[in-house]
């Protein structure tokens, strides 16, 4: 069976007002390199308060993660509730799980502040169980969660039946802080309001070199240089390979995406899930569904790879196609003539706590944000003006709290065979629930 794989999302397309590549030397206060959510957001937030921003992307805004992600704006933060309670503890759990909530609701203000329609519904999200091996865990996780502050609450069989969810997501944790979005009318969105807002915007240009040393900071491009005071970093997981930094801090993902034909009335209506909530999956490697605003099914994540050293790998990959739409089968029965009709893919940026970075040098003059672990749209956003907070030498305590130590990633080999022993390790875990709901025993 042959596949349609793009290597832009659906979401996007190239701009018709593509900005022109950078071919001079320029002079700034605050260079930001990587556009997408949290280059924008910096690039605004510092616009609002007067300072000559100038923004290199090497394609065009939005093409990168921000703009191929599955849409779900969530609190989600850490691995999961129960792990970031054992490494840091309750009360710092509660602050991150904190971090997580306001970062949702910024990115809504963010919508309004600058009239973006981006299809938002804020309708939650769940965490679904889709095995009895499921339930027990996610009673717990929601007894934690909500005792140490989460908006969160347990959904037991009735309560997702009352829902109208799909039969195979069978006990839940309702998230109710966020819902889902259009990720390319967001991002696109607020692009327009960067230009408007009278950010210099240079799109497909690369960033071949930069030199950090001495003030002025120099970025060099192929036919251009720009000199700033100071230097975002906001390329995520394009950093270790694209720029050559925080190679030990940071790794790539490649995450795989797919979208359905559109539903038809009567396919929908097999489906139910007549509330919209996006869903998880309970898998130690999830799975995302949600319904699109225009009656699509979106999914993926699961099959998720790792490049040498970092590699960012191709990902027209029929055998892994098929696997998805072998999954969807045994996701949803009652919909048997679900058809998949476009796949895309692309990299999240990881780090080993499960936790996103906000940092500057000791210098004070370069600045990276990053490292989201598939819960950027959120984060991402927030992040943004937590570094346009740095550069003006403003206090903020979202900042303070993402200060921690972070350990270093084992060098190749090891990291190549600790992170697929780990995938294993959790694929085995998942291959026993899956393989007891293809044959229907559960």
């Amino acid at each position: 069976m042959s596949f349609d794989y793009r290597d832009v999302s659906v979401w996007v397309e190239e701009p018709a007002d593509l900005q022109p590549a950078l071919d001079a030397e320029l002079r700034c206060d605050v260079a930001i390199v990587g556009g997408g959510l949290t280059g924008l957001n910096a690039a605004l937030a510092l616009r609002a308060e007067g300072v000559n921003v100038v923004l290199l992307e090497m394609d065009f805004c939005g093409k990168g993660a921000s703009g191929r992600n599955a849409g779900h704006l969530t609190p989600a933060i850490g691995k999961d509730v129960p792990t970031l309670v054992k490494q840091v503890g309750a009360a710092r759990a509660a602050e991150y799980i904190g971090f997580g909530e306001r970062a949702v609701r910024h990115t809504q203000q963010i919508f309004e502040r600058y009239g973006i329609d981006c299809d938002y519904r804020p309708v939650g999200n769940i965490i679904a169980g889709v095995h009895p091996r499921h339930t027990e865990p996610l009673q717990r996780s929601a007894e934690l969660a909500a005792g140490i502050g989460a908006e969160v609450r347990y959904l037991n069989e009735d309560e997702m039946r009352a829902r109208k969810l799909p039969p195979v997501f069978r006990v839940g944790v309702l998230e109710s802080c966020g819902g889902h979005l259009h990720p390319g009318k967001y991002v696109l969105g607020l692009r327009r309001a960067a230009l408007s807002a009278g950010v210099r915007i240079f799109e497909a240009t690369p960033v071949t070199g930069i030199e950090d040393g001495a003030s002025p900071i120099k970025v060099l491009t192929p036919r251009g240089m720009l000199r700033a005071d100071k230097l975002i970093v906001a390329t995520n997981a394009y950093t270790p390979s694209t720029l050559k930094r925080l190679k030990s801090k940071v790794f790539p993902l490649r995450d795989t995406m797919f979208q359905t034909a559109r539903l038809t009335d009567a396919q929908l209506d097999r489906l139910g899930w007549t509330g919209r909530e996006g869903v998880y999956t309970a898998h130690e490697s999830l799975e995302s569904y949600r319904i699109t605003a225009d009656g699509r099914l979106v999914g993926g994540s699961k099959h998720v790879q790792y490049g040498y050293n970092g590699a960012l790998i191709g990902g027209n990959d029929p055998a892994l196609f098929q696997k998805f739409a072998d999954l969807l089968k045994v996701r949803f029965p009652e919909v048997p003539d679900l058809a998949i009709e476009s796949f895309w893919g692309g990299w999240i940026c990881m780090t080993l706590d499960f936790l996103p970075l906000s940092f500057g040098n000791a210098r004070g003059d370069v600045f990276y944000g990053l490292g989201y672990n598939g819960h950027g749209v959120a984060q991402a956003t927030l992040n943004g003006t937590m570094l346009a907070d740095q550069v003006l030498g403003r206090p903020n305590e979202d900042v303070a709290l993402l200060k921690r130590r972070v350990f270093p990633l084992p060098p190749e080999p090891l990291r190549w065979l600790a992170l697929h022993a780990l995938k294993w390790r959790l694929g085995r875990t998942d291959g026993v629930v899956d393989a007891d709901l293809r044959r229907g025993i559960v």
